[in-house]
């Protein structure tokens, strides 16, 4: 039951108040590198902690269980996080930005009550390769966000406004991610549609 690649996704829950507490204050540039780094580490054990389940064949129930709860709560963790601290707001449309963090917390709570139902009908729906893009820009954009507030210098001037580099690159990734979670949803909730009266 406790194999490594469990405790792999048990260490990036447990890490999750860690990693709230160095990005609660966005002035203090030095807990938001550590919250990077962190964030990185976190990232790593996602990816290895597959690895390691599928070649050494240590997939397990409680793997299983643990692994998507971890992903959606890290997700979630630091959406609200950078929300709370104002730091999804950028030029041009502002605050608007929280409205993509919130399409894809919605997704991922709907996704997630989607899949308890399907289950109970024995209805396994695969992860899709859009799905792992739809990842792949949450970790991208989330990482970035964070290491924008580490790094303000990194700043250029784009059409008279100066923009901080990682932190344009977040929003930009986030809204990628929010159009790829909202067609990766509708795709779940085609299947779903299928199994219900």
């Amino acid at each position: 039951m406790w194999t490594l690649p469990n405790i792999l996704t048990l260490s990036r829950i447990v890490a999750l108040p860690l990693l709230a507490f160095l990005m609660w204050w966005p002035n203090w540039q030095y807990g938001y590198g550590l919250a990077f780094a962190l964030y990185c580490l976190m990232g790593f054990t996602d990816y290895f902690d597959g690895y390691l389940a599928r070649t050494t064949g240590a997939a397990s129930r409680l793997g299983q269980f643990l692994d998507p709860i971890a992903d959606k709560i890290m997700v979630a963790t630091v959406i609200l996080t950078l929300t709370a601290q104002g730091i999804l707001r950028g030029p041009y449309v502002g605050d608007m930005h929280v409205i993509a963090g919130l399409v894809i917390l919605i997704r991922e709570i709907a996704v997630s009550g989607l899949r308890e139902f399907l289950g109970g009908l024995q209805v396994s729906v695969p992860v899709s390769r859009l799905a792992k893009w739809k990842t792949t820009f949450q970790l991208v954009c989330l990482g970035a966000l964070i290491l924008g507030v580490a790094l303000p210098e990194w700043t250029m001037n784009v059409l008279g406004q100066t923009v901080n580099v990682p932190h344009t690159v977040g929003l930009t990734t986030l809204w990628a991610a929010a159009v790829l979670t909202v067609i990766t949803g509708w795709d779940y909730l085609r299947v779903g549609l299928k199994h219900m009266d």
